[in-house]
């Protein structure tokens, strides 16, 4: 059963999540075999970013509520409306949650207590119950009744202080990667909760906040904060522990050079024709040009730009350097390599085309499936007349 429908193929999910780290998370879960009921509020036509557009999917002329943002994190999931804020919506909550296996929130922390929807109360009906809790600075802390949103964590957090141009702004990352990396955490803690469910019989609470998993992945900068007492700067492209490893502009582009060790550096510089550098104690060991970064800068800059983008490349690969272009998002989609990876899909839904980013996972005996399209809203409602909503058929 599990080998045609994935890993988790009856894992039953009751997600009410909404916007992005909260619907990553049960996507995943979705995407390995698990069948996710998301509970979407009727009084607002469901999660917000179903309105978070354009671009929308289009039925015909009309747009429909199935944004591009909706989309990306929220295949494999039935749509089933519920208003939570009335005493019939919370009954049916507790009656999906009495069914479930795993619960994921992400509302304030406390907020859902005075529905009589906290862990304390739905753990008195499902002991087994694995119950995910995402919150912006999480349920302890003196921030903890504050509202997070992605460019907050990574504000509060400290990555934005360390990305963008060393003479500009501070600069968030280009996509809500606070969320998303919330979401695997949480994807991560409810897989290890259910681990111990299966083995005892007891549920647990696992809960992850934005703010705490943006810092945990600022990672070799945490620690060099850490270990060196000082505030990093911003390097724009460059790294604060290798050098040359960053974006070059060549005569028609640019391009990226990753050199991580004294050999590559020497065969980076035999194949541009650079003959100064490898000799120069200023850039002979990666802490030496660490230190003398712009100096070296000074030397390589011009050099690739006297190259095009291709002939950098060229070189650069058959000297066995890591190298790379800087693609627009269409050409990463029109490329061999998404094609050959299958990370893009296009799913169907009531003769709708639904272009979709695929799963990363490759596994082997148990491969990801894509079984549901992101739903309409409310579209599995009818569910909710069943003894079992979970169940199929």
């Amino acid at each position: 059963m599990a080998g045609s429908e994935g890993p988790l193929a009856g894992l039953r999910v009751l997600d009410l999540s909404r916007i992005l780290a909260g619907p990553t998370c049960t996507q995943l879960l979705g995407d390995l075999g698990a069948t996710v009921l998301k509970v979407e509020n009727p009084a607002t036509a469901g999660d917000d970013t179903r309105q978070w557009g354009p671009p929308y999917v289009k039925d015909g002329a009309e747009d429909t509520d199935l944004s591009a943002y909706f989309m990306c994190a929220n295949r494999n999931k039935l749509s089933v409306a519920i208003d939570i804020a009335s005493p019939d919506g919370q009954a049916e909550v507790r009656r999906l949650a009495a069914l479930a296996d795993v619960l994921l929130e992400n509302f304030k922390p406390g907020g859902l207590a005075k529905y009589g929807l906290d862990y304390s109360s739905l753990r008195a009906v499902n002991p087994k119950l694995v119950y995910g809790s995402i919150s912006g600075f999480g349920q302890t802390g003196p921030n903890a009744s504050k509202p997070g949103y992605d460019l907050m964590a990574q504000g509060y957090g400290g990555i934005m202080s360390i990305t963008g141009d060393p003479d500009g702004a501070p600069m968030k990352v280009g996509v809500g990667i606070a969320d998303v990396m919330c979401g695997m955490y949480a994807c991560v803690g409810l897989l290890a909760a259910l681990r111990h469910a299966e083995a005892t019989g007891e549920g647990q609470q696992v809960e992850v906040a934005l703010v705490d998993s943006q810092i945990a992945w600022t990672i070799n900068e945490g620690v060099n904060t850490r270990l060196s007492g000082q505030t990093p700067i911003r390097r724009g492209n460059g790294h604060p522990n290798i050098v040359p490893y960053g974006v070059y502009a060549t005569a028609d582009g640019h391009v990226i050079v990753a050199v991580g060790n004294d050999s590559q550096f020497r065969r980076f510089c035999d194949v541009l024709d650079i003959t100064a550098p490898p000799d120069d104690p200023r850039f002979a060991t990666n802490p030496a040009r660490l230190e003398n970064r712009d100096a070296l800068a000074d030397v390589l800059e011009p050099a690739i730009a006297a190259k095009t983008t291709a002939q950098v490349i060229a070189a650069l690969e058959g000297a066995r350097v890591p190298v790379g272009p800087v693609q627009t998002l269409p050409e990463v989609f029109a490329s061999d390599q998404v094609a050959a990876r299958d990370m893009a899909i296009d799913m169907q839904a009531d003769g709708l085309t639904l272009p979709l980013i695929g799963n990363p996972l490759k596994l082997s005996a148990t491969p990801v499936t894509y079984r549901h399209p992101p739903p309409r809203f409310g579209a599995d409602s009818d569910r909710l007349s069943r003894s079992d909503p979970f169940e199929d058929g």
